[in-house]
């Protein structure tokens, strides 16, 4: 079996991983991955872009499955086209695309089916946004509409804030067209979880929880970042919980997938709040999430190819999906200054050292050595008997890591 993984973050290196697991496979052609694939065995990075370009590399090489990571390609409807020709591609169609696509679409696919989510208000305009301001009590949420690389949420703590937030937005246009239109949303008190699962268009199979670290600083302090480490499961999302989350989000979002036409099939990934009155629905995406997938997928006991075969056979109903005891923990090594700005291609030392696992982001590999390539450019991740031991592996690991400018979290799993 040829499978073909496109995307090139921590994400896809861990799909990678879980991939080669599978005897089955024989290559795994990575568009165009990173410097942790391009060291595994079975992995061939290819530079292909495009659509077509990635469906005309699947007919002529012969590729058996096709992964998607990221969300762009999805939104830009890369199944539509591999479907067309008949080629096997796991996502989502572009429609389905849209829970994540556009914020203002899937908040309205939310209010429709009854999903429990923040009371909200959709603008196009900066003028009416702006008025809208004088009558909200702060703090408040405005997102924006489009793709924005998990940086378009901004927390606006008073007026000023939020102001400044929408010109940046409609305006300045900071997202280059995804802020153009926003939502200005209710504040949400509690903890966050992560609910990764996967959808066959007539089930949704839940993932064990996972809880991200969005911030740059310990405490959770200072700008979001893509994520700067996970753990899973996550202790805040008890039993009662999931029930809440299985019956007032899950449901009726399936139920919408099927009323709508969506042909979903992929991953569907539920952010939640976990509030005094119950879970309650922030965002969908619809792919693995980045870092939550390199703490979840070690998790995962079922073979994962499989997995997303009886996903694209619709026969999840009979699928048994088992994970193994314990928790997991990914810590991230990012470049000094990202978020902002960062400089590359400084060499990595270490990685040959570590224990456990290391999943490549922004990291090359060339003439046998690796390189800084990005903003966050690895993960360590470790499975323990308990949360703590997991926690204390990944940071043994990254301790054993070494880069100019190496900057990491030292809370992950501990931070309130």
């Amino acid at each position: 079996m040829k499978v073909m993984i496109i995307g090139s973050g921590g994400r896809e290196h861990a799909i990678a991983i879980k991939v080669s697991e599978n005897s089955g496979v024989e290559k795994i052609f990575c568009a165009p991955g990173n410097g942790g694939t391009a060291s595994m065995e079975k992995c061939e990075n290819i530079n292909v872009k495009g659509n077509k370009s990635l469906a005309d590399f699947a007919e002529e090489n012969g590729v058996d499955l096709t992964i998607v990571g990221p969300e762009v390609p999805l939104t830009e409807g890369l199944v539509d086209e591999f479907k067309s020709r008949g080629l096997r591609a796991f996502g989502p169609s572009k429609a389905g695309a849209q829970l994540e696509g556009s914020k203002v679409y899937s908040k309205a696919f939310m209010k429709k089916y009854g999903i429990k989510t923040a009371a909200y208000e959709a603008f196009n305009d900066k003028d009416s946004a702006l008025e809208y301001l004088k009558w909200c009590e702060y703090p408040i949420v405005i997102k924006a509409d489009g793709l924005a690389a998990g940086k378009g949420v901004v927390i606006c703590e008073d007026y000023d804030m939020a102001e400044k937030t929408i010109i940046e937005f409609m305006v300045e246009d900071i997202f280059q067209g995804s802020g153009q239109k926003i939502i200005i949303e209710e504040f949400l008190v509690g903890p966050e979880a992560s609910i990764l699962s996967i959808c066959d268009g007539e089930v949704i199979l839940p993932f064990i929880s996972a809880k991200d670290h969005k911030q740059i600083f310990d405490d959770n302090k200072g700008p979001n970042t893509g994520g700067m480490g996970a753990i899973a499961p996550n202790p805040c999302y008890t039993d009662e919980v999931k029930e809440d989350f299985e019956k007032n989000i899950m449901a009726p979002t399936l139920r919408g997938i099927r009323e709508e036409n969506l042909d979903f099939t992929g991953v569907i990934f539920f952010g939640v709040m976990i509030t005094k009155k119950g879970a309650y629905l922030l965002e969908y995406n619809v792919r693995l999430g980045d870092p939550e997938t390199e703490a979840v997928l070690p998790m995962l006991k079922s073979d994962f190819v499989d997995l997303v075969n009886a996903a694209m056979d619709k026969k999840l109903n009979s699928f048994d999906l088992q994970w193994h005891e314990g928790a997991s923990c990914c810590v991230v090594a990012a470049s000094g200054g990202y978020p902002g700005k960062y400089e590359k291609g400084f060499e990595i030392t270490g990685v040959d050292e570590v224990e456990n696992t290391v999943m490549a982001a922004g990291m090359k590999y060339e003439d046998g050595k690796f390189y800084t390539d990005g903003g966050r450019v690895l993960c360590t991740q470790a499975n323990g008997s308990t949360l703590d031991e997991a926690i204390d592996k990944a940071y043994a690991d990254m301790a054993k890591i070494k880069f100019d400018g190496i900057y990491y979290r030292k809370d992950i799993g501990r931070a309130k």
